[in-house]
């Protein structure tokens, strides 16, 4: 019997086409949500009904809707991205779901897409951009980048691939982690407490994951210690930053300006402060949409439910015990 799989990640339906004729291939039947990622229970019940498969944006997997009915026949969980803090694991493992992930492809993609976004907020590159497509030819002082100092916060491996950027700009490298990793000191990068690296840095990048420790890391106090002359960017996650606070700052001007990516709620809603704060660069969390890094998530994504499909455990599992639980959905060979 062949699998019926949902998709509800944008981005594989727009550069995912391999990865279909991949799903197709093994004998899958592709079902498009009629409504893409991240998805809220109540439109995920509404269109879960019958799926063996997700190939999922960040959708809201809390434990009622992986116990609902129309999670019944629901195997694996194939995340198109690394994070995985909207899937309740526990859950998930106990019912004998499977959660997949694709580690490490989204690296150079997001780190790329950092450093663009801090030229861009430093030289006020979108200001001159807007001025003169409003028909001005207003311009605008901003920072320069070479030799100065990046705070990067989170030193995995999109923080160290935005340290190997870094590095080409002659930027002196500090480092704040839960976990100080060796392979970053060996890019330049010299670990620091929290309050250290944003009294000193220029520029303070976000690329930890969320959990319970760094939900809110960045907040009234945070943005105070930091020099009126620096920036924050933002492509991890939204809820890493109080943005009441942060609409402050920059009305306030506690710190020059702030570069995100993420927000607490997305899509941003069209009212909301940020909309409307001076200093500020917003895009709506395409960090990761390079096009040829697209197309390998979405392959890998869906490869990891067509190894499921064909008995094999996929190579990427969050949680690799969920295959010794005796409630395992899926059968192995």
């Amino acid at each position: 019997m062949s699998w019926k799989i949902l998709i509800t990640a944008r981005a594989c339906e727009q550069v995912g086409q391999p990865a279909f004729e991949l799903l197709r291939k093994a004998g899958g039947e592709i079902i498009l949500s009629p409504k893409f990622g991240p998805l809220g229970a109540e439109d995920l019940l509404s269109v879960l009904g019958g799926a063996d498969a997700v190939l999922a944006s960040s959708d809201k997997y809390s434990a009622a809707v992986l116990e609902s009915p129309a999670a019944a026949r629901l195997k694996i969980i194939s995340r198109w991205g690394v994070g995985y803090d909207s899937i309740d694991l526990a859950a998930a493992a106990r019912l004998g779901i499977v959660t997949a992930f694709t580690p490490g492809m989204l690296d150079g993609a997001v780190a790329d897409y950092a450093f663009a976004m801090l030229f861009a907020l430093a030289r006020r590159v979108h200001e001159g951009h807007l001025s003169m497509r409003g028909g001005a030819w207003t311009v605008s002082w901003g920072h320069d980048v070479s030799g100065k100092t990046l705070g990067i916060i989170g030193c995995g491996r999109i923080g160290q691939a935005v340290a190997q950027r870094a590095s080409g700009f002659n930027m002196k490298l500090l480092g704040h982690d839960v976990a100080p990793n060796p392979a970053a000191e060996k890019l330049g990068v010299k670990f620091v407490p929290l309050d250290q690296l944003l009294a000193e840095s220029d520029f303070v990048s976000l690329h930890a994951a969320l959990t319970p420790q760094t939900r809110g890391l960045i907040g009234a106090a945070q943005l105070r210690r930091m020099k009126p002359s620096s920036y924050l960017i933002n492509t991890a996650r939204g809820a890493m930053v109080d943005e009441a606070a942060l609409v402050r700052a920059l009305e306030q001007g506690w710190i020059a300006g702030a570069a995100l990516d993420a927000f607490s709620a997305e899509p941003l809603p069209a009212d909301h402060p940020l909309r409307k704060v001076p200093n500020v660069l917003l895009t709506p969390h395409q960090a990761f949409n390079g096009r040829e890094t697209g197309e390998r998530v979405s392959l890998a994504a869906a490869q990891a439910i067509v190894d499921l499909m064909s008995g094999r455990k996929p190579q990427f599992v969050v949680d690799p015990k969920v295959f010794e639980s005796p409630s395992l959905r899926a059968k192995l060979r």
